[in-house]
């Protein structure tokens, strides 16, 4: 039987995308067609996921366009034991484009984390800074162990039946 506590499964889902410095983003185009990508993030104050985009990138273009997105984090291959049931966390975001007046203090502490790459791309002039607000999302651990969420936080809704 899966675990059933909400906290404990939402706890779960935190540790599970904390482990990752990176996402992958899924955009579509104003036409509809499909991209998917991926960019290392951070997590502001609220729990939004943050990430510094290109604007030369067609997810950027897309994420402009249209800000619907899904971010994916999904264990790698070699950790499963089965790779029908690889553990994943799938959210369903609104993409919003930072003001430079309210980035400076995410872009310091991407900086602190990804070094002098950031440092660099932070003199470029393309580059803006995206955060992802969770409408809501499932937290796969297995066979029959997908939870529905939402939020920032990653609050756990109830075991879904399809």
């Amino acid at each position: 039987m899966p675990e059933q506590d909400p906290i404990i499964l939402q706890q779960q889902a935190q540790a599970f995308r904390d482990r990752f410095r990176s996402a992958l983003i899924a955009t579509a185009s104003p036409q509809g067609e499909p991209d998917i990508s991926y960019a290392p993030f951070v997590l502001d104050e609220s729990g939004r996921i943050c990430v510094y985009l290109s604007q030369l990138a067609r997810h950027t273009r897309n994420l402009t366009a249209q800000p619907e997105a899904s971010l994916m984090f999904i264990a790698p291959e070699q950790e499963s034991r089965n790779l029908f049931a690889r553990q994943r966390l799938i959210l369903q975001c609104k993409a919003r484009s930072v003001p430079m007046e309210e980035a400076d203090s995410i872009l310091q502490q991407m900086q602190a984390q990804f070094g002098k790459t950031l440092e660099l791309l932070r003199s470029l002039p393309d580059f803006q800074l995206f955060r992802f607000d969770v409408e809501n999302g499932s937290f796969i651990k297995g066979f029959g162990q997908a939870w529905a969420l939402e939020g920032n936080d990653l609050q756990v809704l109830e075991l879904r039946k399809n």
